[in-house]
């Protein structure tokens, strides 16, 4: 009985290490990406353009990943549709591309209900200078509402991204 416990959870833990270094579907050098779909439960970032998806890639999220963001400081990413607003070189992280959260009706539903929605929701490397981590950020969720690839990720969806992308933050 210990025995096989044993081995479940050694089978659950290789599995977790694989899913932490599957490879991204990578962009094409010259891809241009006017949508980016995050599918929350997937743990996953779809690129398009137009109907057409491009690559994929493995994310993490805030550490309370189910639900959407409602207030500032829940840890949540937030779920709806949004826009890239900007390409933020000068980041507290590797890259960051700005998402337009809150939107209109995420500030409405704060003023109603007396709090801030939040902000500073973006799509971003690894902490700078924590590079070296990898796709091993990816074994939880860990950032305060944001998406989060690694470094050389970023910098394909950085390049290739055009501005005003359309954002679909799913459940």
């Amino acid at each position: 009985m210990i025995r096989s416990v044993l081995f479940i959870g050694l089978m659950a833990l290789a599995g977790l290490a694989l899913w932490a270094h599957w490879p991204a579907r990578k962009l094409a050098v010259d891809a241009r990406v006017d949508r980016l779909v995050v599918e929350k439960s997937l743990r996953l970032l779809i690129v398009y353009r137009g109907e057409a998806p491009l690559a994929t890639y493995p994310i993490s999220l805030g550490t309370v990943p189910v639900g959407p963001k409602v207030r500032e400081g829940d840890r949540k990413t937030p779920e709806g549709r949004y826009r890239i607003t900007e390409h933020k070189r000068d980041s507290s992280y590797h890259r960051a591309l700005r998402v337009s959260y809150p939107g209109p009706e995420d500030v409405a539903r704060g003023l109603r209900e007396g709090y801030s929605p939040g902000s500073d929701i973006m799509i971003h490397g690894l902490p700078n200078g924590h590079g070296y981590l990898g796709r091993l950020h990816r074994w939880r969720d860990w950032t305060a509402g944001c998406v989060a690839l690694t470094n050389p990720e970023i910098d394909e969806l950085f390049a290739a991204v055009e501005p005003n992308a359309t954002v679909e933050l799913r459940p």
